[in-house]
């Protein structure tokens, strides 16, 4: 890897507590330490599915959405103020086809699949930071977009999927931080770690009928197909990725990755 061109990743963000994971924040503090610094990133997040496609507040100290309940009040105290992105909207609306306009969605803030992974990465807040919306959940469809962003990798901007690799939560019946892997979780887990490892993508394309622990690992898939991102704005989507965090959190996987 070169200093000028940065990775794409797929970050298995969590939910707000996993800010109190120290395993989980070492090792996403040590992964960006890996990288060189970039000049700003671009993130798509499993909580932000909106077409047309759109892009978050370009404005300084863009606000965070704090789009979870249920937890201690300090998660939603917590402030993430990044610097002005209006150049970043400026070059990804140009990257977008005529017939498919870039909507500035000039009041949304960043929701916890982007500030939550970003606040242990990059906690100085010093990098800017724009949200994309998914606008499908198609892979092909997916893939093509994140060909499209390729290009911002050789500009210094780092392009993130943020999911979770399992998120089967209806199915969850342990919910201790260290509970074990139920089966459909371990069993999607290594069936996604085998194909990335191959770099395998029809497989990867086809994980409806294809994957082990379907449909308890995704029950819904918005948390999967953020990885479709990343594979396509890929050297080539075929490149091979290589696993940077894995492990379990509650059962589900944490399994996260970067290809180049």
């Amino acid at each position: 890897m070169t200093t000028s061109i940065l990775p794409s990743l797929y970050i298995s963000h969590g939910a707000p507590p996993l800010l109190d994971d120290e395993l989980w924040m070492s090792q996403l503090a040590a992964w960006a330490k890996e990288m060189p610094k970039p000049k700003a990133i671009l993130i798509v997040s499993a909580h932000w599915e909106s077409a047309p496609i759109s892009i978050s507040s370009t404005a300084a100290n863009t606000p965070l959405i704090y789009d979870f309940g249920g937890f201690a009040p300090k998660f939603y105290n917590m402030k993430y103020a990044t610097p002005d992105a209006s150049w970043l909207g400026e070059m990804v609306a140009k990257l977008m086809p005529d017939n498919e306009p870039l909507h500035q969605h000039a009041s949304r803030g960043l929701d916890h699949g982007a500030w939550v992974p970003l606040r242990v990465m990059y906690p100085d807040a010093d990098i800017p930071v724009l949200q994309l919306s998914m606008p499908t959940h198609d892979p092909v469809k997916l893939l093509d977009l994140g060909r499209r962003l390729r290009a911002l990798r050789e500009e210094g901007v780092l392009v993130i999927g943020s999911g979770f690799m399992t998120h089967g939560l209806p199915y969850i019946r342990d919910w201790r931080v260290e509970a074990a892997a139920p089966g459909w979780s371990a069993d999607f887990d290594h069936w996604a770690q085998e194909a990335l490892d191959k770099g395998d993508i029809e497989t990867l394309i086809n994980y409806r009928n294809t994957a082990p622990g379907m449909p308890y690992a995704h029950p819904t898939v918005e948390h999967f197909t953020p990885l479709f991102i990343s594979l396509g704005a890929a050297s080539t989507p075929e490149q091979i990725a290589k696993t940077k965090i894995d492990g379990y959190f509650m059962g589900l996987s944490k399994r996260s990755f970067e290809v180049v």
